[in-house]
């Protein structure tokens, strides 16, 4: 099966570009958005449309394979690429990738997305989001040639061994309203939540912590009061962008130390904590997290600590995981370029006994979480964000229902 055409259109993601370090500098909201001046490069807002480029391979026999290239919420910071454009977008795509593909045998999907991804275009790699789409497009256009899901052609592909397919619990995120979602998350009964965005200092978490000690107290409370089955024992999962490392200098002891007193607090649900640390590099970033988890393994402890920023490549996923610098590691699939390094990233961290996170974020689109939720199904991930948006019901929707298509079509084959 060849491809025909390529056809490009603008599209929208499911939230929006967002500028980290001006938040981090204390903008201040106005309503949905902000006030102040962007810092990050090509921002023109601190907060601004979510943009993507949706990317539809025309097969011979006229079906149709989507990818949609897309990038993070926090794009260009944490060593990420510079903001992504749609117009730049489809340029690139006119310029140098339809006369690649065009012509292209899609039988087989490892190959040619392994090509697009090293690709070069004027002395360096396409931007993450057009080899996180195109490879997304291929990966669907493998699928429809061959009549299966793209989880099977990963399965396949990529000789994973695992006979059955399995659900994979959801993860799902609360955006800023981190009260009224969690309810939200509690009703569906999501095995995750609630991500809870705890970007702030002196408003979400508290400048010795204490906003976010009553915060997981209530998360505690709000489940146990809630919900209907008393078996329901999500986990809670909380993305805390650094700022725990800021309140206590990046000093791992005091770190540890109030971790130690959430996962009390937490009690009895298992609470994992991302990003406690980002020092602002790589090599930092690691060898705290790496002494965190030290610490926790050491001394007994059930409190879990998630990677992701400065977590972003294939090498750093192995560069983290080599060094047990994490629980968990998020492999955030927009910054990995093509899906084939988000299957790579993936059985690694369960070759090294790290828990598998396939994340993403609320600014990609139905396409990529459709795309993504197959592959974290092959690679039968530990978990799975409900993408793309902050409105909760619309990622557990998108993500938990392609899911179950996608096992309901497997098993009944």
């Amino acid at each position: 099966m060849k491809i025909k055409d390529i056809v490009c259109s603008k599209s929208l993601t499911g939230f929006y570009f967002d500028d980290q370090a001006a938040i981090k500098k204390g903008a201040k909201n106005d309503g949905f958005t902000y006030i102040g001046e962007p810092i990050t490069q090509n921002f023109t807002q601190i907060r601004q449309k979510g943009e993507a480029v949706s990317i539809m391979l025309v097969l011979e026999d006229g079906q149709v394979a989507l990818g949609d290239a897309a990038a993070v919420q926090y794009s260009g910071c944490g060593g990420r690429d510079v903001l992504f454009l749609s117009d730049q977008g489809i340029e690139t795509i006119e310029t140098f990738i339809k006369p690649l593909l065009v012509g292209r045998d899609v039988s087989t999907f490892k190959a040619n997305a392994e090509e697009i991804d090293s690709l070069i275009v004027d002395g360096k790699k396409l931007h993450t989001a057009l080899r996180y789409g195109l490879t997304q497009a291929l990966l669907d256009a493998t699928a429809k040639a061959n009549k299966i899901t793209m989880a099977e052609v990963v399965r396949k592909e990529y000789k994973i061994e695992e006979k059955e397919y399995n659900r994979i619990p959801l993860f799902a995120q609360s955006g800023d309203d981190r009260y009224t979602n969690v309810d939200k998350m509690i009703i569906k009964e999501v095995e995750v939540m609630p991500h809870a965005l705890i970007n702030h200092i002196e408003t979400k978490l508290g400048n010795s912590g204490e906003i976010l000690k009553k915060y997981v107290a209530w998360l505690r409370g709000r489940v146990i009061n809630l919900r209907v089955n008393s078996e329901y024992n999500p986990i809670f999962h909380i993305d805390v962008y650094g700022t725990i490392g800021l309140i206590f200098d990046n000093n791992v002891e005091k770190i540890y130390n109030y971790l130690c007193e959430l996962e009390e607090v937490a009690s009895p649900f298992t609470l994992r904590i991302e990003g406690p640390v980002d020092a602002g590099n790589r090599l930092e970033t690691m060898e705290a997290l790496r002494d965190i988890t030290k610490m926790i393994d050491d001394n007994g402890r059930k409190i879990e600590i998630v990677a992701d920023e400065w977590c972003n490549t294939f090498d750093d996923v192995k560069y983290f995981a080599d060094n047990r610098a994490g629980h968990m590691l998020q492999v955030k699939t927009p910054d990995l370029g093509g899906v084939n390094n988000v299957i790579d990233a993936l059985l690694y961290c369960k070759e090294k006994n790290i828990g598998a996170y396939s994340g993403g974020t609320c600014n990609e689109t139905n396409i990529s979480a459709e795309v993504t939720t197959n592959i974290a199904i092959a690679c039968n991930a530990k978990q799975c964000l409900a993408k793309p948006g902050m409105g909760t019901d619309e990622g557990i929707m998108i993500v938990g229902n392609v899911m179950n298509r996608t096992l309901a079509l497997i098993k009944n084959r």
